[in-house]
């Protein structure tokens, strides 16, 4: 879990996983949405994937990303349960 929140540590890895919450999309359909190069587009997509939060599979001569949902409710559930637990800290 520790790789899933260094990768949404970074604001791009973040907008890349609401792009993607939307629909599948390739990496040059991701890179469209910022202005920065496509290398640098791939570089993020591949600590996303590593991380676990993103799934890659090949789609003809293209390369589609989907959002493993699977893990972001790992990761999630757990802010919410340390959210949780603070708040019943807080009213002790």
């Amino acid at each position: 879990m520790n790789e899933s929140f260094k990768a949404l540590a970074d604001p791009t890895r973040r907008k890349i996983i609401k792009l993607l919450r939307e629909s599948d999309m390739t990496a040059g359909e991701i890179a469209e949405h910022f202005q920065m190069s496509k290398p640098s587009i791939s570089h993020h997509l591949n600590s996303l994937k590593h991380a676990g939060l993103v799934q890659d599979e090949r789609d003809g001569q293209f390369i589609r990303y989907t959002l493993n949902t699977t893990v972001l409710q790992e990761v999630l559930s757990w802010f919410l349960d340390i959210a949780n637990t603070e708040s019943k800290e807080d009213l002790s």
